[in-house]
């Protein structure tokens, strides 16, 4: 839309005359009138007035028909309102069913809000009637897009904001009735944005359509749709009404495109009130306290925090103190609308005080940042009174709440406790009501405010010197947590110094330190748990310091790191050794934990520390941390530590202590030291000296003669009058008949002994409070006192009785011996330790448990006063008596027995721990350690050592020794799995690049998988189907991988397990159906069991001995051995097995990797498959240990093997293939026979030449079909023939890469070498020989010569043959060699890499171990060719035989080749190379955001479609769709397609718009995490936070690991299935 167009429209849509001309004259415009009409009948159905209706005395009926809602009338006229108000109430009888407790809905009587802003609409130009119809309608799409495309006009947006404000109300009133609210809420922030981001235009709409004034009437108007009465306090005679959160309105958070630009709804509070229930568990658990913390954050804390940042420069202290003025105003108004006097409802609290905190939060930015006089802004005392008890019954609440004592609440009221600490609510609700209480205890008297706190957490009862007490409110096991939560609270108190004088840094600090010390955290989650307010993250505020600056100096950064099962940590702060020593505040932590088993956890972490750095080797206590001084106006907090109230609750809890009441703890004591050495440090100042004896006047019973703690420390207390059960044993001590004559003994002493009671000190100080504030003395003295009679015990208890304690203690002298008893020694301070500590160094006891405590207590006390310093010297100085000793009553007997008890049921547990830990230790170590001789033994378990007796296996179920039988056998657990890894193996070693741009690719062409593929697809062309499935092996894509945990079992057992398997209902991450299971002792998948062989080992010394027999023999003797027809097993349980198992191998893998000939299913496929899984398992294993076999025997990427018994299986099951003698290769691998003429048979297909067969598969299949056990020395004899065919076929191969002047040079030059006795261990004499046989062939080297595209320039030297000789046959032999390890348990020579040939050479027999043992530093000095043993026939005549079935081939041309193999000829499969790299992943770019650009916006190569979730195969590069229904085939996804195809059924898929990794495993599939992290080695999955991503190499390299090595299953535990549906 153009700008000329824009004016032209707005000019039409804000004429005024156009609009009332076309809409007005009716007269003569029969349509206009008709379109009026609809319009005017709109309006009404809308509730709202027109403008002439609006002059009409309706008004009245309005007012009348719908009392209460603030916007007077939802219709025109008084019927229509009658009608609206009986929806209403159906409405209501809707509602009530969800509401809580059926509560129903009130309206307000009156309201002074301006009727007209909710009613009444006046349309005067089109855009107003436009914007009308589109809110009608619910702000369609187009509409909204039209009106904000105007916006660039500026006229249009003035006109535009305006008629927007105007039509504020009835936008709001829509919303609440829509049922898309959603939806339009978003529409409606479109527009609102754009209208109210602009300062100028938001200034002048507020001061000239009083938008303000609109939008605290509709959200006023919006709320009073779902009053309820509130139940606070007095509930009958209560005028207060509360939302109900459980109305759709504050469950859908309807309310949010208003409450962004409202700021003051301090009207209706006290949100979602919680009754504690006492007689039973509530019924139904009412979810909706989250929708009352929302509302109180998003309406209420949010707008508060906005305007606190407008109040920290002076220029603005009129309207904070106009705010504070008006907090106090509606705090009185709503006490006196609750009825609240003095005592709040008992079994109630809500955490929901907005008042209460507005108050808080705006006198603390007025003291803080304008320089405010507190006592200004604070009310008189009786009102302070009020203000804290609402704040401190929530703390009492939240003690409760943990003491189980709100348990029949059901979970939501400790949903709402962790809520009210949670980091996002934390500053917005609790920190600014401990700072009101602060505020409160500051200036309230301090004996008044002590016995308040222990009253409101019912302790009272509990804080009496009788060993006995009753307490009406509370059983005896929730006395001590509430006990330890009243003291925790006024440690809290004393100490909390977030609004009392810290700057904003030292908060962020202080917040960020008790997170880490928690535990240690990622940056995006201690950014999440840092509240926002007041320390702004972003660091955005002038001169203070940023979140990351304060990071760094306070946390380490730990990378991330892999724990030994394989589970990825992501990149964590963990705090400073200075920040555990010096910063660590347990109280902060306490204040900060959403669950109680953090404090726990900040604990063990300190005191791991502790040990770590050898500062304190034992159980550390919570340390002590001084505190930033206080800010002037807050000093009267101090007097809280120094006063008498105080002062007797601690001298009565270290006496309780010392004598071992009941419900005393160790957290008791912590607490009651840390308070005692909070007061030593906060001296209060002397200057009101001389009000202490007027109250000393009242107080006769004062146990103190000052409120000074350093002087009432060393003041003793005599006696103690206690009010004790007749059963206490205080009572009995002492018989009734001389009382009297005790009472003159005593004399004076029975006068002054001290009378203790919180209730009556708390009421005589309230009273006089209330007198001296009061001028209306004698109304307050009736006011009704709830709580003196709550405390009476009900029934009948035994009667309490008078009684003196004989005490004689100070709380010096309570320390001195709580210290002897903590350190069980009589005189474990003595005489002269004071000196001796003033002399040490302070930080000695900063750290440590309660002896250092006491310890740090008296030093200070000493060092602060020399009356304390002589009490300590003399309490030390004299010899000490012994802990006194324990009352025998049966009472104590009982307390002590029971800890007794608990003591040696710790002591029995930790016992059998640590024996259990020990079992544990043992049998990971047999079970996991490869490397031990014993793990061998039982991993291969055809090793010497056991070959002596029938073996033995242990049967993980029954629990069973024994051998394996024919009825019985015990079988393997192992897991089957189909792998295509070798399959993506290449010639180089560096990984292919994924590509990120259209010019990049990745060929699959080069990989070994394809190479084999066309390998057999042109030997199938040319030669005999049958003779070509024996020269290959296949399996390198989807062959079979077998492994196994370990662990043997019976076979029925193994049945009787699967059939519980099948019939328990848990569900499980595996298909029973399937087969699979978890072993049943250490939990590995698995998914079949093989059988083992029984009898085993019997032969052992035969077959393993070490031969004397010729060459020639031996050759006659494996051929004899491979004429002998193999029996069929006898039919038993045995041979049921192996058939099962040869079944699963088969179905492990997809059939179209089973069938390569052109008749599937025959035997020859069958026999193909079945010797390339043991090819394959061999291949696997060379690759997990490296490559090659240097490592030898214990290698611990070799893990435990179940080879030989899947050799035993394939075996016996190949024995029924028997092969042609004829066409027998070992008979033209060791004799010159005339090559049979082709009978036409075939057609004229013939055998495979030898030279072009694979050497490996040769020796497998020789293995497999001869007799087993097979000896040692056939296996050898196998191996040296074999090994002369691999290195003849080394020497073709290296020929056909000579240039033609080269083959002629070495062709003359190795003839001279023929006829020397060494000529046929000689490489040049032989190379020789090849090429002069081969050169019969002229088209065999010109073909080759096509072939090979790297023709080498350098020039081949003797070395570099040798070299080059030795790379070509090292493969076979490290196969040769693994297989031999296998079968006879030859243990593997650790070697260096160049060492490698010559020592498997020796260890295969191929060179005897002799004198010509290379040095190590010429390792290369014995030839390759040294190793050959011709079997007694003349090698030349072989190599020629071999030679000739290669020449004699015909040349074909490319004319009728198949598009497979296109240019291929059968002499080019001359040229091989076994050698390949291991496997590897794509190499990805380092930066996330070059692969995000690039797939993110790649189209579908199936519909050219932008896939919604675009995935990319790690492995091969292909871009697929997760879930893309465009490329599903037959009812499967595209992703698991591709796995099939790709991997056989293993799929590595990083998914684009996530960063992370799914891997498919066959029907199941799991999230592996991301291998991309952020800065902070974070992963961002889904890109959340939207934070620059870079490779984490070593995560990289750990998914390579975990694919090549297929423990997928293993290490990744959260597997679920796909169904197909990737």
């Amino acid at each position: 839309m153009g700008g000329a167009m824009r004016t032209v429209l707005t000019k039409i849509l804000t004429n005024q005359q156009t609009f009332k001309d076309l809409s007005m004259g009716q007269e003569d415009n029969p349509y206009a009138k008709q379109n009026y009409e609809k319009y005017l009948s709109a309006l009404k159905n809308s509730g709202l007035v027109s403008v002439e209706e609006k002059a009409l005395p309706a008004s009245a009926d309005l007012a009348a028909g719908a009392e209460g809602a603030v916007a007077g009338a939802l219709g025109s006229t008084g019927a229509a309102a009658a009608g609206s108000s009986d929806e209403s109430s159906k409405e209501e009888d809707q509602d009530g069913g969800q509401s809580v407790g059926q509560r129903k809905r009130v309206k307000l009587s009156s309201t002074t809000k301006d009727a007209s802003i909710m009613d009444s609409l006046k349309h005067a130009c089109f855009l107003e009637e436009l914007l009308f119809w589109t809110i009608k309608y619910e702000f369609p799409q187009k509409m909204v897009t039209f009106l904000l495309n105007m916006l660039p006009d500026q006229d249009y947006k003035i006109t535009f904001t305006k008629t927007f404000v105007q039509h504020y109300a009835f936008i709001m009133k829509t919303l609440m009735k829509s049922q898309e609210s959603d939806t339009m809420s978003n529409r409606i922030v479109h527009i609102s944005v754009q209208l109210f981001s602009n300062e100028e235009l938001a200034r002048h709409v507020t001061e000239e359509c009083q938008l303000l004034d609109i939008m605290v009437t509709v959200l006023l108007y919006m709320m009073e749709s779902c009053l309820v009465k509130s139940e606070l306090q007095d509930e009958e005679n209560s005028r207060h009404v509360v939302v109900n959160c459980g109305e759709a309105l504050l469950k859908n958070n309807t309310y949010w495109p208003l409450v962004s630009d409202f700021i003051n709804i301090l009207s209706h509070q006290r949100m979602n009130l919680n009754k504690r229930e006492l007689s039973e568990h509530v019924e139904f658990e009412s979810q909706t306290y989250y929708a009352a913390f929302a509302a109180e954050l998003e309406a209420c804390a949010q707008p508060m925090w906005g305007l606190l940042t407008h109040c920290k420069v002076k220029e603005t202290l009129e309207y904070t103190e106009t705010v504070v003025r008006y907090c106090l105003e509606a705090l009185q108004l709503w006490f006196d609308a609750i009825g609240f006097v003095d005592e709040p409802a008992p079994n109630q609290v809500t955490f929901h005080l907005p008042l209460h905190r507005y108050y808080a939060m705006f006198l603390s930015k007025a003291v803080k940042c304008q320089g405010l006089d507190l006592d200004s802004l604070l009310p008189d005392q009786e009102m302070l009174m009020k203000i804290m008890v609402h704040p401190l019954q929530i703390q009492a609440s939240l003690s409760e709440i943990h003491s189980n004592m709100w348990v029949r609440n059901g979970l939501q009221i400790k949903g709402q406790a962790m809520t009210y600490v949670q980091s996002h609510f934390c500053n917005s609700m609790i920190d600014p009501d401990i700072y009101l209480l602060q505020v409160c205890a500051s200036r309230l008297d301090p004996d008044y405010f002590i016995s308040s706190v222990f009253e409101r957490f019912k302790v009272v009862d509990l804080l009496t010197m009788a060993s006995q007490h009753q307490n009406a409110v509370l059983d005896s096991e929730q006395e001590r947590p509430m006990l330890e939560g009243a003291l925790t609270f006024l440690v809290i108190l004393t100490s909390l110094r977030i609004h009392l004088g810290m700057t904003d840094d030292e908060i962020l600090r202080s917040e960020m330190v008790s997170q880490l010390c928690m535990n240690d955290r990622t940056h995006s989650s201690l950014l999440d748990l840092i509240p926002e307010n007041p320390n702004p993250k972003s660091g955005a505020v002038p001169g203070s310091c940023s979140f990351e600056e304060m990071l760094s100096a306070v946390a380490d950064f730990k990378a991330p790191v892999f724990e030994p099962g394989g589970a990825m940590q992501q990149g964590m702060y963990t705090p400073k050794a200075e920040v555990w020593e010096k910063e660590f505040d347990p109280i902060m932590v306490v204040l900060r934990t959403v669950y109680r088993r953090d404090v726990q956890s900040a604990m063990d972490r300190y005191a791991t520390f502790l040990k770590q750095s050898g500062i304190h080797t034992g159980n550390p206590w919570p340390p002590y941390k001084e505190r930033s001084p206080l800010h002037p106006s807050y000093r009267g907090l101090v007097r809280l530590l120094h006063c008498k109230t105080l002062h007797i609750v601690v001298f009565t809890l270290l006496y309780k202590i010392w004598m071992d009441h009941q419900n005393m703890s160790e957290h008791v004591l912590c607490m009651v030291l840390y308070l005692i050495e909070l007061g030593l440090d906060n001296q209060v100042q002397e200057h009101k000296e001389d009000e202490e004896p007027c109250i000393e006047e009242h107080c006769h019973d004062s146990w103190f003669p000052g409120t000074n703690l350093l002087s009432n420390l060393h003041h003793v207390i005599n006696f103690v009058r206690v009010r004790v059960p007749e059963t206490a044993p205080e009572v009995k001590r002492e018989p009734p008949p001389s009382t009297s004559a005790e009472a003159t003994s005593f004399g004076p002493s029975l006068r002054e002994a001290q009378v203790f009671s919180l209730v009556a000190e708390r009421r005589r100080k309230f009273q006089e409070i209330i007198n001296r504030s009061s001028s209306e003395a004698g109304a307050q003295v009736v006011r009704p006192k709830s709580s003196s009679t709550r405390w009476v015990p009900p029934g009948t208890p035994p009667q309490l009785v008078t009684e003196i304690l004989e005490v004689r203690e100070s709380m010096l002298s309570l320390l001195i011996k709580l210290h002897q008893k903590l350190s069980a020694k009589q005189n474990s301070l003595p005489a002269g330790w004071l000196e001796e500590a003033a002399g040490a160094d302070p930080a000695r006891h900063a750290h440590g448990d309660g002896i250092a405590a006491i310890e740090r207590i008296l030093t200070k006390a000493a060092s602060r006063s020399r009356h304390s310093q002589r009490t300590i010297q003399e309490i030390c100085g004299k010899a000490c008596p012994p802990v006194p000793p324990k009352k025998s009553s049966p009472a104590d007997k009982k307390t002590m027995d029971k800890e007794e008890r608990r003591q040696r049921a710790r002591e029995r547990q930790q016992k059998l721990l640590a024996e259990f830990a020990s079992r544990q230790k043992s049998f990971m170590e047999t079970a996991m350690d490869v490397e031990s001789p014993d793990g061998e033994a039982a991993m291969d378990l055809g090793a010497s050592e056991v070959m002596d007796s029938e073996i033995l296996y242990d049967c993980v179920i029954c629990g069973q020794s024994g051998p394996s039988t024919e009825d019985r056998p015990t079988g393997l657990v192992v897991l089957l799995q189909a792998s295509s890894v070798l399959g993506h193996r290449c010639k180089s070693g560096n990984a292919k690049k994924l590509p990120t741009s259209d010019e990049e690719h990745v060929y699959a062409a080069d990989t070994c998988g394809v190479a084999h593929d066309l390998r057999l697809a042109l030997m199938q062309r040319f030669f005999r189907e049958s003779s070509c499935l024996q020269s290959v092996s296949i399996g390198w894509d989807g062959g079979v991988y077998v492994q196994t945990c370990g662990h043997t079992l019976h076979i029925d057992c193994h049945k009787s397990y699967m059939e519980s398997l099948r019939n328990d209902q848990v569900l499980q991450g595996f298909s029973v159906d399937k087969g699979e299971f978890t072993c049943p002792l250490c939990r590995q998948f698995a998914n079949s069991v093989i059988p083992c062989l029984p009898g085993r080992g019997l032969e052992a010394g035969a077959w393993h001995a070490p031969t004397n027999k010729k060459t020639g023999v031996l050759v006659k003797e494996v051929g004899d051995l491979q004429e002998q027809l193999a029996l069929f097993p006898t039919e038993s349980n045995l041979s049921k097995e192996m058939e099962l198992v040869i079944k699963d191998i088969k179905n492990t893998t997809q059939k179209k990797y089973m069938d390569y000939g052109k008749n599937p299913g025959s035997p020859d496929n069958d026999f193909l498959f079945m010797y390339s899984v043991a090819r394959t398992n061999l291949e696997l294993e060379l690759v997990h240990r490296g490559g090659n076999l240097c490592s030898g025997g214990a290698s611990a990427a070799a893990k435990r093997s179940c080879l030989n018994q899947l050799f035993q299986v394939l075996a016996t099951h190949m024995r029924l293939y028997s092969i042609d003698s004829a066409y027998n290769p070992w008979t033209r691998l060791t004799q010159v026979t005339e090559i049979p003429q082709e009978e036409g048979l075939d057609e004229d297909r013939r055998e495979v030449a030898m030279l072009f067969r694979d050497v490996p598969s040769l020796l497998i299949i020789f293995v497999l079909t001869m007799p087993q056990p097979l000896r040692k020395e056939h296996f050898t004899c196998v191996v040296k023939m074999l090994y002369n065919l691999q290195f003849v076929q080394a020497l073709a191969a290296l020929s056909a890469k000579f240039s033609p002047e080269e083959r002629q040079a070495w062709r003359t030059s190795g003839a001279l070498k023929k006829n020397a006795a060494t000529g046929e261990k000689c490489f040049e004499a032989l190379l020789s020989h090849v090429i002069s046989e081969l050169s019969s062939d002229e088209a065999l080297y010109r073909l080759n010569a096509e072939e090979t595209s790297m023709l080498s320039s350098s020039v081949w030297s003797p070395q570099s043959i040798e070299f080059s000789l030795r790379q070509f046959c090292l493969p076979f032999l490290r196969l040769s060699s693994l297989l031999q390890h296998h079968l006879y348990g030859d243990v593997l020579t650790e070697c260096l890499e160049e060492e490698e040939f010559w020592t498997l050479a020796v260890g295969l027999g191929l060179r005897a171990p002799g004198a010509e043992a290379p040095g190590p530093r010429a390792p290369n000095s014995v030839p390759s060719a040294s190793c050959l043993e011709w079997p007694g026939v003349s090698a030349f005549h072989l190599v020629t035989q071999w030679c000739e079935e290669v020449t004699g081939l015909p040349e074909t041309q490319a004319e009728d080749s198949l598009a497979l193999v296109p240019f291929r000829s059968p002499q080019t499969l001359l040229a091989q190379d076994p050698q390949w790299a291991a496997p590897r992943l794509l190499q990805l770019p380092d930066n996330y955001n070059v692969i995000f650009q690039y797939y993110h916006h790649k189209a579908c190569t199936a519909c050219n479609k932008l896939p919604k979730d675009p995935a990319l195969c790690l492995v091969c590069g292909t871009f697929v769709c997760l879930k893309g229904l465009c490329c599903k085939q037959q009812g499967v996804c595209e992703c698991v397609l591709h796995s099939q195809h790709c991997g056989t059924a293993t799929g590595i898929f990083l998914l684009i718009n996530a960063s992370v990794i799914i891997i498919i495993r066959g029907h199941r599939f799991c999230l592996w995490g991301s291998v991309y992290l952020d800065a902070h080695g974070e992963e961002d999955r889904d890109l959340r936070r939207g934070k620059p991503l870079f490779l984490c190499a070593e995560r990289y390299q750990v998914l390579e690991q975990q694919w090549v090595s297929h423990t997928f299953d293993h290490i990744n535990k959260r597997w679920g299935p796909h169904y197909n549906g990737l």
